[in-house]
């Protein structure tokens, strides 16, 4: 038996989340690489820091490979084998930690900068992020190409589903690009705009990016031990891809479109899923894409027994 795993994004973080693993060596570990008690934040709150970037993103990368660490051995006690990973936007740091491409250490350091870089790369009030909904591909992409210019830019930041697509830029552009969908679809647009603290995946991003990959230089790769499904292009790379090339598609990541439809479009029908991090966001977003997977959530009372029933 085979499965595949899946790692959440920024918006799953909750207060408590994973006081049931209070004591795992990785929390220690977690705080030196933050520099701060990551733990007591991610157990106690307050939820008003938990939300800032710089804490949430190495809080569900913490918290999602704690699962992992339980979950792989349950499934080698098991005789079960990994097929592949992947994660969404921050959480495709998780999966390549699961996979051994970079180390727990330095996933939760990464993703601290990235966080820091991201929220400091956008004065607030210049961009923001609208969740379009039931509008296809074409009509997004090409609203947003006419209301991009060399001042201001907005592009399709996640495909998260096939009727849920958001954007992210500069504001006016933003709401150019939905004002031209409403004229392209006699005004059948729902577009909402996400209370998010900066514009992630857009070109407001190069400076967090530039910065980033100074970070991420520093780090050592390696192969994948499972092959893994990159955000910015939605291809599987296998076991032999070179470790460059999947730094360079970290690098890529911070501006560029999460591919999440894309990639889960890549894999089979009745294959079981585990969603491997905090809340279930991702099983519900895989239902919409393809019913025919099965997708287990570990952060539920019946997660972690599901799996041992297999």
């Amino acid at each position: 038996m085979k499965v595949t795993i899946v790692f959440p994004g920024q918006g799953t973080q909750y207060v408590s989340m994973g006081a049931i693993f209070s004591g795992h060596a990785h929390y220690a570990t977690a705080n030196m690489a933050t520099g701060y008690d990551l733990q007591k934040m991610m157990h106690e709150g307050p939820a008003e820091d938990l939300k800032l970037t710089e804490n949430t993103q190495p809080a569900i990368v913490t918290h999602s490979l704690i699962m992992f660490d339980k979950l792989k051995q349950i499934l080698d006690q098991k005789n079960i084998q990994i097929e592949r990973v992947l994660g969404h936007s921050v959480g495709e740091y998780a999966a390549l930690a699961a996979a051994g491409v970079i180390n727990f250490s330095d996933a939760v350091r990464a993703v601290h900068f990235r966080g820091k870089y991201m929220q400091e790369a956008v004065p607030q009030g210049k961009g923001t992020m609208y969740a379009i909904l039931k509008q296809n591909e074409k009509t997004i992409i090409e609203a947003c190409e006419a209301a991009s210019n060399s001042e201001e830019s907005v592009s399709p930041a996640n495909f998260n589903e096939p009727n849920q697509i958001v954007i992210s830029g500069d504001k006016t552009a933003c709401e150019t690009a939905i004002r031209l969908m409403g004229e392209k679809t006699n005004d059948r647009v729902k577009a909402i705009e996400l209370q998010v603290s900066a514009p992630f995946h857009c070109n407001l991003m190069k400076p967090a990016e530039l910065k980033l990959k100074t970070v991420l230089d520093q780090i050592t790769f390696h192969a994948p031990k499972y092959p893994y499904i990159a955000n910015i292009d939605a291809h599987e790379y296998g076991t032999d891809t070179n470790p460059q090339i999947i730094k360079e598609n970290l690098v890529k990541q911070v501006c560029g479109s999460v591919l999440w439809t894309h990639s889960i479009q890549k894999i089979t029908d009745n294959t079981l899923i585990i969603e491997c991090g905090p809340g279930k966001v991702l099983a519900g977003l895989i239902k919409k894409i393809n019913p025919n997977l099965k997708v287990i959530s570990l952060d539920t009372e019946t997660g972690f027994s599901e799996v041992e029933a297999l």
